[in-house]
């Protein structure tokens, strides 16, 4: 029987010292590791070779990070990690709205970034396991292995993985009310208003590449001061 391929991370940080201790401590932890200083650098790496978690600084000397991770989040299937050394909370709370799926604040303990990405993969095995790979919906069809949703004339609309965990949360529990505090725990991440914010982005943008109308969306509703629910007749293949 073939080996199961360890996952791979690319790490872009401008410190020569914090890439060698992630690696170190990554590779140690059973992971591949792929390591650049640049963004130009991180994004030809990335053409040759989809990792499958990212780790992004935001001060970069050649981009900036942010920009980088909301291109990230529309165009890459990995999950984002940015880890920096920016602590206010509107850092975070902007991190997150561009569609990255976690934040760490340098300074970090190595051991806590290997825990927050076997925590992000198991989660992300734990849905491919659940439910197929491609959802059925209101003229609609969610790809969920390649982040693009499909019209009923063909049109292709991409969504950011951050995007696509609100998505399957919704399309695995139809016309079911989710919580916040439903949302909080399946996600990951602390509770709170950076949290809320984040998910009202992402849900946001999913009704806009849905086509709903932001006054009266037919898909996903919102029940004020419970949550929300997602209206659609779903399946799966």
């Amino acid at each position: 029987m073939t080996a199961p391929s360890r996952p791979h991370v690319a790490i872009l940080d401008d410190e020569p010292d914090i890439r060698r201790m992630l690696a170190d401590a990554l590779e140690e932890a059973g992971f591949r590791t792929t390591t650049y200083a640049r963004a130009t650098e991180f994004e030809a790496g990335l053409k040759r070779a989809a990792p499958d978690v990212c780790l992004v600084d935001l001060g970069l000397p050649d981009r900036d990070g942010l920009a980088l991770v909301h291109r990230l989040a529309l165009e890459s299937g990995a999950a984002i990690i940015i880890i920096s050394g920016r602590a206010q909370v509107q850092d975070r709370v902007t991190g997150l709205e561009l569609g990255a799926d976690d934040y760490i604040i340098k300074p970090f303990d190595p051991a806590e970034v290997v825990a927050r990405i076997r925590a992000r993969l198991r989660k992300g095995r734990t849905e491919a396991d659940r439910t197929g790979q491609t959802a059925h919906f209101n003229g609609w069809t969610a790809h969920f292995n390649r982040y693009v949703l499909t019209a009923e004339d063909g049109t292709e609309v991409p969504f950011s993985h951050a995007e696509g965990e609100v998505l399957r949360l919704f399309l695995d529990a139809p016309k079911r009310l989710i919580s916040r505090a439903q949302m909080q725990e399946a996600l990951g991440g602390a509770a709170g208003e950076s949290f809320d914010r984040a998910m009202d982005v992402r849900i946001s943008r999913l009704r806009t590449k849905l086509g709903e109308d932001p006054k009266n969306p037919r898909l996903i509703k919102t029940i004020y001061g419970a949550g929300y629910i997602f209206l659609g007749d779903v399946s799966w293949s």
